[in-house]
């Protein structure tokens, strides 16, 4: 690609905007240009309107420390700059999707980290090793809202994203009932232990709203776009989920222990075989984030306490159940795209399975972008042609 996209982040004086701009850096498709946040911050420069409440283990990168942080508010001001934004506004459910409409109307497309639009039946909520076909549901979306190029996109709660990769290689088995405990991190608050040191040591045995969208949203993902409706239809076949939800005090990532019960009975190395082999449009297209197998190694065994990266703990079989521990960390994001397999290789004991808790948590969205850019760049997927055509390049968008 000769010349990056331009990029804005909504919101990006909060600890997800903070996380897209550090993941962001030095990024070979995409520059930031503009950073967005409420009235209140606008004016004044990236790093004063931050001060002391810069919540990234890193330090703040040096290309936005000195950026004017835009008015939000102003769509149609800020988005003219811009050739897609990244949504990470900390608002009121109506109030974001209101905005995110308000930006998509003015032919930008948004990418979404929020969940307000994830039920809204015309906006694909994609994790990108099952669903990328969901994205034809945007020539729809962009119908009701009038647009040509604008449209919003979302992921799903960043929690479900380390075990529905396996629920959807293993699809052929029937999985028909799940139960699952998650042990999320601090930062899916949006906190760290310097502004909560009560949960130092602590533990929460519920979190208000997860488990509704553990139990819901694999449905939306594992379902379909009905043409004649143009909107997506959630799966409704034999699959129940019930589902846990933990606040434990680890600052990144979060843990899930699942179990299956299947229609049918495979055994352990057919399970195994199927994450080994499983392949997705995803995977076969070489981008800069790209995605690999499911599964690299051999049996899965963790042993370990910090995992930086999403991998399958125990895989036991007891009659036609299946226990499976999936751990992510989204602590060294840009270093595990960039290294995975040769690393994951190097973990003693341990089978790796892609950062998928990354794609959910932070870079699921950047994933996303670049998803739709690359079959634009083949040449397919004609719907997929959802992008403001920069001035800069004819090549890659309609």
């Amino acid at each position: 690609m000769s010349e990056k996209l331009k990029v804005g982040i909504l919101g990006a004086t909060g600890m997800v905007g903070q996380r897209f701009i550090t993941l962001l850096e030095n990024h070979p498709w995409f520059e930031v240009v503009t950073l967005a946040a409420s009235a209140h911050s606008a004016g004044k420069t990236y790093a004063e309107a931050i001060g002391d409440r810069w919540k990234m283990e890193t330090p703040m990168p040096e290309y936005v420390k000195n950026m004017v942080v835009v008015d939000g508010d102003d769509a149609e001001s800020v988005a003219s700059g811009v050739d897609f934004m990244f949504s990470a506004v900390n608002m009121p459910k109506d109030q974001i999707r209101a905005i995110e409409e308000r930006y998509a109307k003015t032919e930008t497309p948004v990418v979404s980290n929020n969940s307000a639009h994830r039920w809204t039946p015309d906006v694909p909520m994609v994790v990108p090793e099952i669903n990328p076909e969901h994205y034809e549901v945007i020539e729809h979306q962009k119908k009701r809202l009038g647009t040509t190029r604008g449209f919003i996109a979302v992921k799903p709660n960043c929690s479900i994203q380390a075990y529905t990769p396996a629920l959807a290689a293993w699809k052929e088995f029937e999985p028909h009932e799940v139960i699952v405990s998650t042990y999320q991190a601090i930062s899916g608050a949006g906190k760290t232990f310097k502004d909560w040191p009560e949960m130092v040591g602590n533990i929460i045995p519920f979190i208000s709203g997860e488990e509704a969208k553990s139990e819901k949203e694999p449905l939306k993902v594992f379902g379909h776009v009905d043409e004649a409706k143009g909107e997506i239809v959630p799966f409704d076949g034999p699959l129940r989920i019930t589902s846990q939800c933990i606040r434990v005090p680890v600052l990144n990532g979060h843990t899930a222990t699942v179990f299956i019960n299947f229609g049918k009975n495979p055994t352990k190395d057919e399970l195994i075989d199927r994450l080994v082999n499983y392949t997705s449009k995803a995977a076969e297209l070489g981008l800069p984030q790209g995605i690999g197998q499911l599964l690299r190694g051999q049996e899965p065994a963790l042993r370990r306490q910090h995992a930086e990266k999403a991998a399958l703990g125990q895989l036991r079989a007891d009659e036609l159940r299946l226990l499976l521990q999936a751990l992510g960390d989204l602590r060294s994001a840009r270093l595990l795209r960039q290294a995975a397999f040769r690393q994951l290789d190097e973990l003693e004991g341990a089978v790796g399975l892609q950062p998928l808790g990354v794609f959910g948590g932070r870079l699921g969205i950047e994933f996303l972008l670049e998803l739709a850019h690359a079959d634009e760049r083949d040449g397919k997927h004609k719907n997929l042609r959802v992008f403001k055509k920069p001035a800069h390049t004819d090549r890659f968008f309609a």
